[in-house]
């Protein structure tokens, strides 16, 4: 009796899939510019001709990873803990935390792929700079709905201005891990992180 050959079933969603994590990984080891599309591919299972037919180019990639990687990894890092919890600071405070302490040397390694983009792509690509201000703005927006609402609930300060303190907020979070990557120090990120502690317990009403 004969054996039929076994025919492998596309998945593009997964062939998709597996290119977004090995080029997500690539750039944030390389940077955008020197990622290498031989090094993503050797890391999947896939060929050069499904990449083309997913992503006709190395920037269209790029552009994925930004929309369907970081975006909703931030989303689920510093978006969904506003939602479980009616008081917005201590949710921001219990984020802080965590991320002290599970700081380690990846952090200063690789510091935060979406500020590692902004740096390197907005002033080169319109594209990558619509892209990552829009991640941005969502962050900004996110918590500055979740501190006007701890106004209500005579979490937040009434003088707190929540747009502002948000972007404020933001900033000085990606400024943290900014000047420990180039401090080379989890323990000047650390510290930095728990002055921005500080600052989120005085917004308390």
């Amino acid at each position: 009796m004969m054996t039929q050959p076994i025919r492998k079933t596309r998945n593009p969603e997964q062939t998709r899939s597996d290119l977004l994590r090995a080029a997500y990984t690539e750039i944030l080891e390389s940077g955008f510019q020197a990622a290498s599309l031989e090094r993503i591919l050797a890391n999947t299972s896939v060929s050069k001709g499904a990449l083309y037919h997913h992503f006709s180019t190395k920037r269209d990639l790029g552009l994925a990873v930004i929309e369907e990687v970081i975006a909703p990894q931030l989303a689920t890092r510093w978006f969904a803990p506003f939602t479980e919890h009616d008081d917005p600071l201590a949710s921001l405070q219990r984020i802080l935390e965590e991320k002290i302490k599970m700081a380690d040397e990846s952090v200063i390694r690789y510091g935060c792929p979406l500020n590692n983009l902004i740096q390197e792509m907005s002033p080169l690509d319109e594209g990558f700079r619509h892209g990552l201000q829009q991640i941005l703005d969502r962050w900004v927006e996110v918590m500055a709905s979740a501190l006007a609402d701890g106004q209500l609930a005579r979490k937040v300060r009434a003088d707190v201005e929540p747009e502002e303190v948000a972007l404020f907020i933001v900033a000085a979070i990606e400024g943290c891990v900014g000047l420990g990557k180039n401090a080379q120090s989890v323990e000047a990120y650390q510290r930095c992180l728990r002055q921005l502690q500080l600052y989120v317990k005085s917004l308390a009403a």
